[in-house]
């Protein structure tokens, strides 16, 4: 269940492309910890931009911004400027919640006898993959920045990260989900 979700667009006479003389302003958001799409329903005259941290819960109290969620959205229901925007969207996550992916760089596992959970990262190989595993064993990584200057191949492991969000998210014949829920 999202709590929270951050603003990729905002239309505040709603979609061009719907007809009728009654457009309801919406916006697209990602969830904050499972990374669902939604379409929302803003209040009248909410002030939302772009990567805007709104509270989507069940408690209406809290929802200063957001009158309700409208539904749940695939990527290609999103806008072009939130297929813009997701990539910076999905790296200010990423970096906000660094202990919670750093843990999986700790944690991660093989899938398979012959194909690791790490592999899955975008441009992590085999060889990178065990430079993690090994250095994890001498001791855990503490922060993405631990982790790059200990292992020279990772440069921007938290971009790896927003990278295989945003796969997941916008191919969904994707086998394997590590991050976004189904």
């Amino acid at each position: 269940m999202e709590d929270y979700a951050f603003i990729l667009d905002h239309l505040p006479h709603g979609r061009a492309d719907k007809r009728g003389f009654r457009r309801e302003p919406i916006a697209y958001a990602v969830g904050e910890s499972e990374f669902k799409l939604f379409e929302l329903t803003p209040k009248d005259n909410a002030p939302l931009t772009i990567g805007d941290r709104v509270y989507i819960g069940k408690n209406a109290e809290l929802r200063h911004d957001i009158l309700h969620v409208k539904r749940r959205v695939r990527y290609e229901d999103l806008t072009n400027a939130s297929h813009s925007e997701l990539p910076y969207v999905l790296l200010q996550i990423v970096k906000d919640r660094e202990e919670f992916f750093v843990k999986f760089y700790n944690d991660a596992r093989a899938i398979t006898t012959r194909f690791h959970m790490l592999e899955l990262l975008p441009g992590l190989g085999k060889k990178s993959m065990w430079a993690i595993i090994d250095e994890r064993k001498k001791k855990p990584f503490t922060s993405f920045e631990d982790l790059g200057e200990r292992v020279s191949s990772v440069h921007h492991p938290d971009k790896l990260i927003a990278k295989r969000i945003e796969q997941e998210l916008s191919e969904a014949e994707q086998k394997y989900h590590i991050f976004v829920a189904k």
